[in-house]
């Protein structure tokens, strides 16, 4: 839940939303209030006026006060009577970047018309991740929510917003945030991210941000000079100082992270989170700060269902199971296992972290069953364990994909999918993933097959800019096929603002890219209008190898008629007189039909075949199909016996 800290009647009437920041209380009020331990003093100065009105203090090293003021002033703070001016930690807006003012800003002056949106469950959505800066030419929030509509006609139903809380530099991806309840403002005005939500909402599309609870950025982060105890050496973290969530004064950084995650659903109407990188934050309190964000996320959306997705690299399960079991209560978990297999299957590249994967038939099917691939056994690439037990996990549970922001700008030059296969097996493999159990997600832009590249873009001052190339570099050498000097001369700047622009998606690909539109749209109405697709039940799909790159998996439905077939073929082509796997047999008294395919002609293909005649089976190569049982009216023949010893 969010804190209710009650200041002193005569101080500030009513009740404060989060522990610390500036709070609109009503006309010409605001309450302040900041936790500094180590200072003695704190003045809240006012931009227009120089005007200077000292904060009270109070025990456990917070300083508060009840100012005149209006929203809409810009404000710093003074520690201990000094001129330099900081930003307020907990400042809702920055609109001069990080370095400069604080901005007062009434929450409830937004007009939402959203009342009548219950939010949303993890079971059947489909997650789209979105990069404001680069969705759209504009790059802002007001653009994006011009495209809203457009997402939820293609079947889009969860928005995963990028990082989005304020930054150093022009552009970036978000992950160095530093003001982590000022929303950033080269993409717009809070209010312009209300509005975005509020949009979505009114298509019936969730939103979902991402946040970084796991370290603050290089620059701009002033949060050390309020306390250092917000930080801590106790833990090796890969990007900087870790958060201190169990070491001494621990329990006001607890707050300040807890409720950020409140704030977003509370004062943003979010409909929950993605938390980065889970597996760099430390904590080993009784009560993991993670089981925490996840209370406040729900207790902040009330009657408005929300869902919290986690990305964690040792895919460990605990963070997805009950809190009465011991686990965390959050509900999804990305699912690398399923990307990895797929890739390698899709490029035959098997390196670095890619190598413990071979992209086999088997792989792909058991991915499609059980989700994670490695859930405990030996991984050779970390010379570990690697994986937590999950074969108990519902489906829907694991996030899948063929693109994210990091695998694609990971490809080094930034190609997307598509690009790095031929297009029957992007076909083949796209449906796989569309119709697949666990819970899809899309890479802005993959829906209509994006020419544009993503790439790793940071804008930092010369010093640092050049150390995170360098680093960019260094970090590319693990896939030795970018190691070579002549790979490393070609890979972009990411200080570059040419790298940044270069990155944005030309949503008019739409059109001309109307194929892989049309493959995108029609694969997720089937999934939609398609009660066996639907489902996502614990062990409601079983499969069968055909060869090293073929596979079928059966789809149960609630009854046999409502079964599907999927055929998968990731190789040529393949024909067999019969398949001795009673997975392939239709309900009593049916055949199966061919219902789609990815062969289509207005996908790019050159046509469906029909995939069995007389029980003989011939699978073009580089193909999905999709077989509904019918009602065999086929006259009975007699059954020709052959002895058979």
């Amino acid at each position: 839940m969010l804190t209710n800290f009650t200041p002193a009647p005569a101080r500030a009437p009513g009740r404060r939303r989060l522990t610390v920041g500036a709070e609109y209380i009503g006309p010409h009020s605001v309450h302040f209030r900041v936790w500094a331990p180590k200072a003695s003093r704190i003045d809240v100065v006012f931009d227009k006026d120089k005007r200077r009105r000292p904060l009270e203090h109070e025990d456990g090293g917070f300083f508060s006060g009840l100012v005149e003021a209006r929203a809409g002033e810009d404000y710093g703070l003074s520690l201990d009577g000094a001129e330099r001016l900081l930003p307020d930690p907990a400042s809702r807006y920055q609109p001069h970047g990080p370095h400069g003012s604080s901005r007062i800003v009434d929450p409830r002056a937004f007009q939402w018309t959203d009342d009548a949106w219950r939010g949303v469950h993890l079971e059947g959505q489909v997650i789209y991740e979105m990069h404001v800066g680069t969705f759209t030419h504009e790059g802002t929030w007001a653009a994006a929510a011009e495209q809203v509509e457009e997402l939820a006609d293609l079947g889009v139903t969860v928005i995963e917003m990028m990082p989005s809380a304020e930054f150093d530099g022009r552009f970036g991806w978000g992950y160095d945030g530093v003001d982590l309840y000022a929303p950033y403002h080269e993409y717009g005005t809070p209010d312009d991210l209300r509005a975005f939500v509020n949009r979505a909402h009114a298509a019936k599309v969730g939103v979902i941000l991402d946040v970084v609870y796991n370290h603050l950025g290089p620059v701009g982060n002033y949060l050390r000079e309020f306390s250092p105890a917000f930080f801590t050496d106790r833990y090796e973290n890969e990007w900087g100082d870790a958060i201190n969530f169990d070491g001494p004064d621990a329990g006001p950084v607890r707050d300040y992270f807890a409720d950020n995650a409140a704030y977003w659903i509370d004062e943003f109407h979010m409909d929950g989170l993605r938390l980065d990188a889970t597996q760099q934050i430390f904590d080993t309190s009784a009560e993991h700060i993670m089981a925490v964000i996840g209370k406040r996320v729900r207790a902040a959306g009330g009657t408005r269902s929300t869902i919290i997705v986690a990305e964690n690299e040792p895919q460990d399960t605990r963070l997805v199971r009950p809190l009465d079991a011991n686990g965390y209560g959050l509900d999804g978990l990305w699912n690398d296992d399923f990307h990895h297999s797929a890739m390698v299957a899709l490029t035959g590249h098997a390196e670095a972290y890619y190598s413990d994967t071979t992209g086999s038939a088997q792989e792909l099917l058991s991915a499609a069953k059980y989700g994670y691939l490695f859930q405990g056994q030996h991984y050779a690439w970390q010379h570990n364990a690697r994986g937590t037990p999950g074969l108990d996990l519902t489906p829907a549970r694991l996030i899948v994909y063929l693109q994210n922001h990091d695998q694609v700008a990971n490809s080094a030059t930034g190609l997307r999918g598509h690009a790095l296969t031929s297009p029957g097996k992007w076909r083949a493999m796209t449906a796989l993933l569309l119709l697949m159990p666990g819970t899809p997600m899309l890479f802005q832009g993959q829906e209509f097959a994006a020419s544009t590249r993503f790439l790793y873009f940071a804008d930092f001052d010369k010093d640092l800019a050049e150390a995170v190339r360098k680093g960019r570099a260094e970090f590319l050498t693990q896939f030795p096929s970018m190691a070579s000097p002549g790979m490393q001369a070609h890979l972009q700047d990411p200080g570059a603002i040419e790298t940044f622009a270069q990155c944005k998606l030309d949503l008019t690909e739409r059109e001309t890219h109307a194929e892989a539109y049309a493959l995108h749209r029609d694969l997720l109405r089937l999934r939609r209008e398609t009660p066996a697709f639907q489902r996502q039940a614990h062990r409601g799909v079983d499969g069968s190898v055909l060869s090293d790159h073929a596979f079928v998996l059966r789809f149960f439905g609630c009854t046999p008629a409502d079964d599907r077939l999927v055929v998968v073929n990731l190789d040529g082509e393949i024909r067999r007189r019969s398949i001795a796997d009673p997975l392939i047999a239709p309900p009593s008294g049916c055949m199966w039909q061919v219902v789609w395919s990815t062969e289509r002609p207005e996908y790019g293909a050159s046509g469906a075949a029909p995939l069995a005649a007389d029980g003989r089976w011939r699978i073009p190569g580089e193909s999905t199909y999709v077989l509904a049982p019918i009602a065999d009216t086929r006259p009975k023949r007699r059954p020709v016996r052959r002895r058979t010893a």
